[in-house]
């Protein structure tokens, strides 16, 4: 085989090594990404032409994981790969954020890239190379395409930042962060951190693109080797008419811009207005024009409607629901909302809206996290539902979309900082957050009613999180541009940027920025942090009008959970031949109780909704784990009774004997003269055989001595 590769060194000094020739040669582009034993397959193909009618780019993009790179079966009953996990669409979401605004506009041929982890190193991280490998794969091929560009992940341990940390540094760091970019551009960065500063990020950004810029260069280098690369095939997928464009131009370009100057905070009624200038345009055609022309006409009037709605945001400084840059919608919110719910807030921005419910469970309900690198569970878990309803649409539901995961993962990252330490909560959490109105930056508000909501449970959270959506208007040209605070729908679809930022009052703890234009200076980047800084505090202090703190306690209905630890060795006495004994105790109870073992000790959850049967189930524990003591006295029960004594339960599993000679001060025949099975006595104990470890117990030495005793034993 004629491999081609090239290698490209990080600043650590850590290698990557790019090569194409070996592996799936029928597809359009297949590049193998190593590093360490971590090996990334990714392929592009296209379609010759677009499809009929198509004016979008319609691209696809796949990240899968096989379990055989890391030695693993799959689970479920089918024992392989089956639909993508949340990690493998995450994953897929980055690379397609990256690539998409890359191809050019006028390039509507199906375009599909596969992304596969054929071989796991579980240190090394296969999504900080999965960009880079989709990249190369493109660069490679004889698809257009404006690239090429990478994404890094950038970590930060004790002040010094890192490019691609290896797993086990994560940990450490103060920030998880995916930055992706061309030589030229940053596109889109995505990540969590632990209350950061502005400056930090800004910094975390440039360390990256210096990164990307070289593994740029090496992919670039790579395409050269390649004879196939060097020649674009050529395309022509639209039909177009600069005449008719204008005239269309002329015709509804001030129409669109007088309402824009003008401000319409109603969605319905700006997309009511605007819809008519198009309709008073198309009715001016005869009809053959409107046949001629059905598809360009769409297309033609996005193009003048963004114009003209840009300009008259750069223009007059006001947007077109009438605010000002800076200026965020009104608030309203409400918390407890839910009465049966453990946790529920609504938090309502002009027209998006989220009504949100915080769950709490047990060790029972953890989300089991089996991916073909990460296993584990997972206490926390937040979930976006975002029904076509919100936007006022007909859509069917075909299960979770790749965007809810996305909104639904931003959300958790953004709050999981502030949940309490693992050692102070023991409840698994289930936050769910249902759009029922959206007009932009949905997943900022989940942010926000998610902090509400868990307030409103109870649950003694560090600090409040805020989120924000920042958008950009530039012209290049006139070197003019616009961050707007809290964006709408509209000026996401019309801007340059999309950038949601969350955080205390003290810092960053989660982010998401695609970049829809070239060049964007870090200055206005540092502007737009600082921007949303101050959006950010003004709705948390519409936020703290409702809630401000955590309530002092759970709601009446919430299970109680105690957790108390035991020594390992008396985990089994405590579960029971069979699950006998702990069963026992949660059908008296009515509690659930689960174990689980930890390093050195068993750690118990008792769940009760009463503090009776809590106390009852921690006090036969208790019993269960106690040593016996010389000296002790114990409430035992009658076990069994022989002709020489009686076999007394002083602790759970734990039988002792009690002679006849010990049962009271005067001779008895039979021990069933004083004692029945069953019986509840008292005991005191007085001896443990060192050899048998038998325990030697006695009742009289609990009683008095009656004075004329005497004692007839042989001396």
């Amino acid at each position: 085989m004629n491999a081609i590769t090239k290698k490209i060194q990080l600043p650590d000094g850590r290698e990557i090594t790019l090569e194409t020739g070996r592996l799936a040669r029928q597809a359009d582009g297949a590049v193998v990404v190593k590093m360490g034993d971590t090996m990334l397959l990714a392929t592009v193909v296209a379609r010759t032409e677009a499809g009929e009618n198509v004016d979008y780019m319609p691209l696809s993009v796949d990240y899968r994981e096989k379990y055989a790179s890391a030695g693993r079966f799959p689970g479920g009953f089918f024992k392989r790969e089956a639909r993508p996990s949340d990690s493998e669409v995450l994953t897929s979401r980055l690379v397609d954020r990256a690539l998409r605004p890359l191809f050019p506009d006028d390039y509507h041929a199906e375009v599909q890239v596969m992304v596969t982890l054929i071989s796991a190193d579980k240190n090394i991280l296969p999504d900080a190379l999965a960009c880079l490998a989709a990249s190369a794969a493109i660069a490679i091929s004889d698809i257009p395409f404006n690239g090429p560009i990478s994404e890094v992940k950038v970590g930060r341990v004790n002040g010094e930042l890192i490019a691609n940390p290896n797993a086990d540094m994560l940990p450490d760091s103060d920030l998880d962060m995916m930055v992706a970019a061309s030589i030229d551009n940053i596109m889109m960065v995505e990540g969590e951190m632990k209350e950061i500063s502005e400056k930090d990020m800004v910094e975390a950004i440039k360390f990256a693109h210096e990164v990307i810029k070289i593994q740029c260069q090496a992919q670039i280098e790579f395409a050269g080797m390649v004879e196939k690369s060097k020649i674009k095939r050529e395309y022509s997928h639209e039909t177009n008419d600069l005449d008719f464009k204008q005239a269309m131009h002329d015709a509804t370009y001030q129409k669109i811009y007088d309402m824009a100057v003008n401000g319409i905070a109603n969605k319905k009624e700006r997309k009511t207005i605007l819809d008519s200038i198009k309709t008073g345009f198309v009715d001016s055609l005869s009809d053959e024009d409107k046949e001629a022309k059905k598809m360009m006409i769409p297309r033609y009037y996005h193009d003048i409607e963004r114009e003209a709605i840009r300009n008259a945001t750069l223009d007059s400084r006001i947007r077109i629901d009438g605010r000002k840059l800076d200026e965020i919608r009104p608030i309203w919110t409400e918390v407890d909302y839910l009465p049966a719910a453990h946790g529920s807030a609504i938090f309502t921005r002009g027209e998006t809206q989220s009504l949100t419910t915080v769950t709490l469970g047990t060790k029972l309900d953890e989300q089991i996290i089996d991916g073909a690198i990460i296993e584990g569970r997972s206490k926390f878990m937040l979930h976006y539902n975002f029904p076509p309803f919100s936007t006022g649409e007909v859509k069917r539901l075909l299960g979770t979309s790749r965007r809810e995961v996305g909104h639904g993962n931003l959300a958790l990252r953004a709050l999981k900082f502030i949940l309490p330490n693992a050692e102070d909560n023991h409840y698994t959490t289930r936050i769910v957050s249902d759009i029922l109105e959206s007009n932009g930056s949905s997943s900022m508000a989940t942010v926000c009613a998610g902090t509400m909501a868990l307030m409103d449970a109870g649950v003694k959270i560090k600090k409040p999180v805020s989120g924000i959506a920042m958008g950009l208007i530039s012209d290049s040209k006139t070197n003019r541009y616009a961050v707007l605070s809290d964006i709408l729908g509209d000026e996401d679809h019309l801007g340059d940027m999309d950038f949601k930022v969350c955080g205390t009052r003290d810092g960053i703890t989660a982010c998401q920025m695609d970049i829809k234009v070239e060049g964007m200076p870090y200055e206005i980047l540092e502007q737009a942090l600082e921007q949303a800084k101050a959006g950010r505090l003004h709705i948390m202090g519409e936020m703290m009008k409702t809630i401000s703190e955590p309530r002092a306690d759970f709601k009446p209905f919430v299970p109680r959970i105690t957790q108390i630890k035991i020594p390992k060795e008396f985990i089994g006495a405590v579960i029971g031949p069979g699950g006998k004994v702990i069963q026992e105790m949660q059908r008296e109870t009515g509690t659930t109780i689960v174990i689980e073992e930890v390093g050195e000790f068993g750690v118990i959850d008792i769940v009760a909704n009463n503090v009776e049967a809590k106390d009852a189930v921690v006090e036969r524990i208790k019993r269960i784990c106690a040593v016996p003591e010389v000296g002790e006295i114990y409430k035992g029960k009658v076990k069994n009774i022989t002709t020489f004594g009686a076999f007394i339960e002083i602790l759970p599993g734990q039988d002792g004997l009690l002679h006849i000679s010990e049962i009271e001060w005067k001779r008895l025949e039979k021990v069933e003269d004083a004692l029945k099975v069953g019986e509840e006595v008292e005991v005191k104990l007085i001896e443990v055989d060192p050899k048998t470890g038998k325990l030697k117990l006695s009742r009289k030495v609990l009683l008095e001595k009656p004075q004329d005793y005497q004692d007839k034993r042989p001396k």
